[in-house]
Protein backbone atom coordinates (compact mmCIF):
# COMPACT_ATOMS: atom_id res chain seq x y z
CA UNK A 1 0.00 0.00 0.00
CA UNK A 2 1.36 3.41 -0.96
CA UNK A 3 1.22 6.26 1.51
CA UNK A 4 0.94 9.85 0.36
CA UNK A 5 2.96 12.18 2.58
CA UNK A 6 2.57 15.92 2.46
CA UNK A 7 5.86 17.72 1.70
CA UNK A 8 6.86 20.17 4.40
CA UNK A 9 9.47 22.64 3.11
CA UNK A 10 10.10 24.03 6.61
CA UNK A 11 10.95 20.55 7.89
CA UNK A 12 13.35 20.04 4.96
CA UNK A 13 15.14 23.28 5.87
CA UNK A 14 15.26 22.31 9.55
CA UNK A 15 16.65 18.85 8.78
CA UNK A 16 19.36 20.36 6.58
CA UNK A 17 20.21 22.96 9.20
CA UNK A 18 20.42 20.30 11.92
CA UNK A 19 22.83 18.26 9.80
CA UNK A 20 24.97 21.33 9.10
CA UNK A 21 24.98 22.24 12.81
CA UNK A 22 26.26 18.78 13.68
CA UNK A 23 29.05 19.03 11.11
CA UNK A 24 30.06 22.48 12.31
CA UNK A 25 30.06 21.43 15.95
CA UNK A 26 32.33 18.48 15.23
CA UNK A 27 34.77 20.74 13.40
CA UNK A 28 34.81 23.64 15.87
CA UNK A 29 38.34 25.02 16.01
CA UNK A 30 38.16 27.31 19.03
CA UNK A 31 38.87 24.42 21.42
CA UNK A 32 35.76 25.16 23.47
CA UNK A 33 33.19 22.38 23.78
CA UNK A 34 29.92 22.99 21.99
CA UNK A 35 26.58 21.28 22.35
CA UNK A 36 23.27 21.00 20.52
CA UNK A 37 20.37 23.26 21.38
CA UNK A 38 17.18 21.18 21.36
CA UNK A 39 14.13 23.06 20.09
CA UNK A 40 10.63 22.75 18.72
CA UNK A 41 9.41 25.04 15.94
CA UNK A 42 5.82 25.27 14.79
CA UNK A 43 3.80 27.60 12.63
CA UNK A 44 0.46 29.26 13.24
CA UNK A 45 -1.39 31.37 10.66
CA UNK A 46 0.11 34.53 12.21
CA UNK A 47 3.53 33.53 13.57
CA UNK A 48 6.34 31.05 14.06
CA UNK A 49 6.65 29.74 17.61
CA UNK A 50 9.92 28.35 18.98
CA UNK A 51 10.62 26.61 22.26
CA UNK A 52 14.28 25.92 23.06
CA UNK A 53 15.51 23.84 26.00
CA UNK A 54 18.29 25.64 27.87
CA UNK A 55 18.43 24.17 31.38
CA UNK A 56 21.01 25.78 33.63
CA UNK A 57 21.64 28.66 31.24
CA UNK A 58 20.94 32.16 32.48
CA UNK A 59 18.88 34.38 30.14
CA UNK A 60 21.57 37.08 30.31
CA UNK A 61 24.04 34.55 28.79
CA UNK A 62 21.88 34.14 25.67
CA UNK A 63 22.05 36.34 22.58
CA UNK A 64 19.21 36.42 20.03
CA UNK A 65 19.45 38.04 16.62
CA UNK A 66 17.40 38.12 13.42
CA UNK A 67 19.02 39.06 10.13
CA UNK A 68 17.44 38.45 6.70
CA UNK A 69 14.94 35.93 8.16
CA UNK A 70 17.73 33.97 9.86
CA UNK A 71 17.20 33.63 13.60
CA UNK A 72 20.39 32.96 15.57
CA UNK A 73 20.41 31.81 19.17
CA UNK A 74 23.83 31.85 20.79
CA UNK A 75 24.95 31.35 24.36
CA UNK A 76 27.36 29.86 26.80
CA UNK A 77 27.36 28.14 30.14
CA UNK A 78 30.43 27.95 32.33
CA UNK A 79 31.72 24.68 33.71
CA UNK A 80 31.80 24.36 37.47
CA UNK A 81 35.36 24.13 38.74
CA UNK A 82 36.52 20.87 40.29
CA UNK A 83 36.01 21.24 44.01
CA UNK A 84 38.67 20.15 46.44
CA UNK A 85 37.82 16.85 48.10
CA UNK A 86 35.23 15.73 45.52
CA UNK A 87 35.77 12.38 43.89
CA UNK A 88 33.47 12.46 40.83
CA UNK A 89 32.13 9.17 39.54
CA UNK A 90 30.24 10.79 36.68
CA UNK A 91 30.16 14.29 35.18
CA UNK A 92 27.53 14.67 32.46
CA UNK A 93 26.29 18.21 32.94
CA UNK A 94 26.95 20.19 29.80
CA UNK A 95 29.04 23.28 29.64
CA UNK A 96 30.43 25.30 26.79
CA UNK A 97 28.90 27.32 24.02
CA UNK A 98 26.07 26.77 21.60
CA UNK A 99 24.87 28.46 18.46
CA UNK A 100 21.84 27.60 16.39
CA UNK A 101 20.61 29.42 13.28
CA UNK A 102 17.25 28.82 11.64
CA UNK A 103 16.15 30.27 8.32
CA UNK A 104 12.47 31.15 8.47
CA UNK A 105 10.48 30.68 5.24
CA UNK A 106 8.66 34.02 5.28
CA UNK A 107 9.16 37.61 6.40
CA UNK A 108 8.95 38.43 10.11
CA UNK A 109 7.54 41.53 11.80
CA UNK A 110 10.77 42.30 13.69
CA UNK A 111 9.16 44.96 15.90
CA UNK A 112 6.67 42.47 17.38
CA UNK A 113 9.01 39.58 18.31
CA UNK A 114 8.46 38.30 21.85
CA UNK A 115 10.96 36.28 23.92
CA UNK A 116 10.28 34.75 27.34
CA UNK A 117 12.46 32.52 29.51
CA UNK A 118 10.95 30.32 32.21
CA UNK A 119 12.22 27.17 33.94
CA UNK A 120 14.99 26.56 31.40
CA UNK A 121 12.75 27.01 28.34
CA UNK A 122 13.20 29.93 25.95
CA UNK A 123 9.93 30.71 24.15
CA UNK A 124 9.94 32.91 21.08
CA UNK A 125 7.02 34.23 19.08
CA UNK A 126 8.01 35.62 15.69
CA UNK A 127 4.94 37.21 14.05
CA UNK A 128 4.77 36.99 10.29
CA UNK A 129 4.90 40.24 8.37
CA UNK A 130 1.51 41.29 7.04
CA UNK A 131 2.46 40.40 3.44
CA UNK A 132 3.33 36.83 4.53
CA UNK A 133 -0.05 36.10 6.14
CA UNK A 134 -2.88 34.31 4.34
CA UNK A 135 -5.36 36.64 2.66
CA UNK A 136 -9.11 36.18 2.32
CA UNK A 137 -10.72 37.20 -0.96
CA UNK A 138 -14.45 37.37 -1.38
CA UNK A 139 -15.98 36.11 -4.61
CA UNK A 140 -19.09 37.99 -5.60
CA UNK A 141 -21.75 36.64 -7.88
CA UNK A 142 -24.38 38.98 -9.31
CA UNK A 143 -23.65 41.58 -6.66
CA UNK A 144 -23.88 39.26 -3.64
CA UNK A 145 -21.14 37.47 -1.77
CA UNK A 146 -21.27 33.77 -2.53
CA UNK A 147 -18.00 32.36 -1.26
CA UNK A 148 -14.83 33.31 0.58
CA UNK A 149 -11.59 31.86 -0.79
CA UNK A 150 -8.48 31.61 1.34
CA UNK A 151 -5.30 32.33 -0.58
CA UNK A 152 -1.75 31.66 0.51
CA UNK A 153 1.39 33.65 -0.07
CA UNK A 154 4.59 31.96 -1.17
CA UNK A 155 6.06 29.81 1.59
CA UNK A 156 2.78 29.10 3.37
CA UNK A 157 0.84 25.86 3.17
CA UNK A 158 -2.80 25.16 3.89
Amino acid sequence: MNVLTRWDPLQEVLDMRRAMDQIMQRTATDGQPQFDLAMDIYETPDAYEIEASMPGIKPEDVDLSLNNNVLTIRGETKAEENKEGRNYHLRERRSGSFIRSITLPSSINEDAIEAHYDNGILKLRLPKAEEARPKHIEIKHNGSTSKTVKTQTKGNSS
